[in-house]
Order: C-alpha cells, then sequence, then structure tokens
C-alpha cells in the first residue's frame, strides 16, 4: 500500500468508516445466536453513524477518495448483509426483503455498465441518503420488534420502510439519468483525448 493511500486512510473520518465496517460481523453473529432484537440495536448504531464520517471528514478538512470509498461500502455491506439475513431468517417480510435486493442488484449492473463505458463516479444524491436512512430505522424497527417481541415496531418498520422504499427506488431512476449524463461525458472527454 502506497505511503499515500496510508496517510488517507489511517484519519479519523475513515477510522469511523473502518469501525462500522468492524461491527457488520459482530451483528451477523447476533444474528446467527438468534438475538435478533441485538443485532437490530447494534445494526441501529451503524446506521445512525453513517454521518459521522462524512461530518468528522468536511468538520477536520479530511475527505479522501479513500473515504469517500469506505462510507458508502459500509452502508451497503451494512444493508445488503441485514436485508439478506433478515430474509433466511423471517425477521423482515418477504417483499420488503425482496425490493431492497432487486434494487441493489439493479443498482449493481447500472454501475458495472458504466464503468465499462468509463464513468468512475457518480455524485450521490442527498435524496439517495434520506431513502437510506429510512431504510436503516425500517430494518433495524424490524429486527428490534422481532428480537425483543415489540409489534408496534413492526409496526413502524412497515410506515417508515415503505415510503423509504418509494424513494430509494425514485432515486433510482434518477441514478440512471445521471449515468447516461455521465456516460457522455466520457464519451466527450474520450473523444477529446
Amino acid at each position: 500500500m502506497s505511503d499515500s493511500i496510508w496517510r488517507q486512510l489511517w484519519n479519523v473520518p475513515n477510522v469511523v468508516s473502518l469501525v462500522r465496517l468492524a461491527l457488520i460481523p459482530l451483528f451477523l453473529w447476533l444474528v446467527v445466536v438468534d438475538q435478533f432484537g441485538w443485532a437490530g440495536l447494534l445494526l441501529g448504531v451503524i446506521g445512525a453513524t453513517d454521518w459521522i464520517d462524512g461530518f468528522l471528514a468536511r468538520r477536520l478538512g479530511q475527505v479522501t477518495e479513500v473515504g469517500k470509498f469506505l462510507d458508502p461500502l459500509a452502508d451497503r455491506i451494512a444493508v445488503i448483509l441485514a436485508v439478506i439475513a433478515g430474509l433466511v431468517t423471517g425477521v423482515l417480510p418477504a417483499w420488503f426483503a425482496w425490493a431492497l435486493i432487486a434494487r441493489e442488484v439493479l443498482i449493481g449492473i447500472g454501475a458495472i455498465y458504466g464503468w465499462t463505458r468509463g464513468v468512475t463516479r457518480l455524485d450521490v444524491r442527498y435524496l439517495g441518503k434520506v431513502a437510506t436512512l429510512m431504510l436503516y430505522f425500517a430494518i433495524t424497527f424490524f429486527y428490534v420488534g422481532v428480537g425483543f417481541e415489540v409489534e408496534l415496531l413492526e409496526f413502524a418498520g412497515h410506515a417508515v420502510g415503505i415510503p423509504g422504499l418509494a424513494i430509494y427506488y425514485w432515486v433510482a431512476v434518477q441514478y440512471v439519468g445521471d449515468m447516461q449524463r455521465a456516460i457522455r461525458e466520457a464519451r466527450v472527454d474520450g473523444a477529446s483525448r
């Protein structure tokens, strides 16, 4: 690992992202041992700290390319694993889990398509962050509700999850437009070289 990447990796915001990533195996272990309530609370912590790394990066002037990669990586891994584990264990409603999985697969295919056409980065949309936060809450509510047998939290999971899912899909549609523009720009940049 080059010295530059090493210095970028070990700053305060990136350590927060790394800690968030390190908590994911503990979350999975709690799921495996049927401690869904505690797993949900831990997922809530992972999700609630999402804003901290970005805030610290901007505040401390430590915004790095490594950090721009780590932060969304922690979110994607946490959400995907929580959804798959929730589907397998029955913690999440199957329709909800499959809708999230389908959206992630479509976004992944779109990212690969864009990458093969020269797109290296798309800016994150604010509405996408709102949807991700809502889905973190919904998934957490389902886990905690099932784990601690609190039906009101399962209801809250639906109440937050359904609009969060709708926004998540709407943002995916917006990303299609962003991707088309980015592909056109990559072609123009490639042609001008």
